[in-house]
């Protein structure tokens, strides 16, 4: 033992480390790194496939660079400074400095029952995902070099304090609202975001009479694939150990995922005499995003519940912002992450109830010292109008800000031209 704390020592690592190794759980450990193997995937290359087969074929290029670009940027800013702003005690609306760069941090450190870095790496991927996913609402149309800034400006005045709210100490967390994996961090915050990204940049240059069909399908139900199997690492891994939460957390996701990719499958082909595939995997999404706030909260008879709702709403949320109110959110972003987080954290004030029979949930809400239904609701519904309104108001912010240092948007001329060349100098396709 005076061994091990001497080289601890000389490694710069803090005793504490040495102290906490005993704690380390290796099946949790395993599983955690898994997980965040997973979630990483979900992004690269799940949502970057997803979302590049979406768009036409002159912008395939931009849309991956993109997302590649906001891994980097995020990775980086979450190890500087995002982590422990977001997971240090600080106050009930931010975290501290403490953890700069890891300070303090070593191999022996632990979070609950698996060591500390790889916790920080597991949110780093969260960290990652979240502000690509915006990328949905201005594809086609915004500048590369002000994507960059507004993603690395959103990350930490938007998503960082979000997260200290809901999983941080922050005061959502202490008012009890149950969030397991990111329907208000996450799924509102990117659906949000997204939305008034697509109001401020404006359509794109012939929406909404000019049809802009995706490109490549078979890209997209690839890319969707990698996303249904990436989640079970996001929810699952959420859970933060290999244990009966866990198992639950997947079962109920792989649920809900298949119940809103029927619904949504089923709408299509009675409204429109055809089921297409596009609509299979829109509805896969939706149903992924609705359960992700209850998932570790409401059993499979629940799921169920809540993947047709998800299929059901979101199918019409998406013909609602797109045609009557013309908003040109790219690739639905808002009506599926954003009202499928909305309805999935509310849902989960409700099928967390253990009085529901067969459509029963947990009942951890107790704990929190909430023993209603109504109570659960009513916390529900606070954390989403404050994620809702904070993200809404930082981010027009942050573009008007950032419309002051460049240009948004792409000319008239490039966008014909297309963002791989206009932005990038390179084709997608070579025929």
């Amino acid at each position: 033992m005076i061994k091990k704390t001497l080289m601890a020592s000389l490694l710069g690592f803090p005793a504490l480390a040495v102290a906490g190794e005993t704690a380390i759980n290796g099946a949790d450990t395993a599983w955690i790194l898994t997980s965040s193997a997973l979630v990483l995937f979900m992004t690269l290359p799940g949502l970057a496939l997803f979302y590049g087969g979406l768009v036409r074929t002159k912008n395939v290029l931009s849309v991956l660079m993109q997302c590649f670009a906001i891994a980097g940027v995020a990775s980086i800013l979450w190890f500087v400074a995002g982590y422990s702003l977001a997971f240090t005690e600080g106050s009930n609306w931010i975290g501290d400095l403490s953890k700069v760069m890891l300070s303090g941090v070593g191999p022996g450190s632990v979070s609950g029952t698996i060591p500390e870095p790889l916790f920080m790496l597991f949110q780093m991927t969260f960290a990652v995902i979240t502000p690509a996913l915006i990328v949905g609402g201005f594809a086609e149309r915004m500048r590369f070099s002000a994507m960059l800034i507004f993603s690395a400006l959103w990350l930490m005045l938007v998503y960082v304090p979000v997260t200290h709210w809901v999983w941080g100490g922050g005061w959502l967390q202490d008012m009890g609202l149950y969030d397991f994996a990111g329907g208000t961090v996450v799924h509102i915050t990117a659906g949000v975001a997204a939305l008034v990204a697509a109001i401020v940049l404006g359509p794109r240059k012939g929406f909404p009479t000019t049809a802009m069909p995706p490109h490549n399908m078979t890209m997209t139900v690839t890319g969707a694939g990698m996303l249904w199997v990436g989640w079970f690492g996001f929810n699952g891994g959420s859970a933060l150990g290999a244990n009966g939460s866990a198992a639950m957390a997947i079962l109920v996701t792989h649920i809900s995922a298949a119940t809103g990719t029927l619904v949504w499958t089923f709408i299509e082909w009675k409204r429109f005499g055809k089921p297409s595939a596009l609509g299979a995997v829109t509805g896969m999404v939706a149903g992924l995003g609705t359960i992700t706030p209850a998932s570790g909260f409401v059993g499979p008879g629940g799921a169920l519940i809540i993947g047709l709702l998800a299929g059901f709403v979101c199918f019409y949320a998406t013909q609602f912002i797109k045609r009557t109110l013309k908003i040109d959110d790219s690739l639905d972003v808002f009506p599926v992450h954003g009202v499928g987080g909305i309805l999935g954290t509310l849902l989960a004030g409700i099928f967390s109830s253990t009085g529901l029979g067969v459509f029963s949930g947990y009942g951890f809400a107790a704990s929190a010292g909430i023993e209603t239904m109504g109570g659960q609701l009513w916390v529900q519904f606070i954390g989403v109008i404050a994620t809702f309104a904070f993200t809404a108001v930082v981010t027009y912010g942050l573009l008007k800000l950032v419309s002051l240092m460049t240009s948004l948007r792409v000319s008239e001329e490039q966008e014909v031209e297309g963002l791989d060349v206009a932005m990038h100098e390179e084709k997608g396709y070579y025929l």
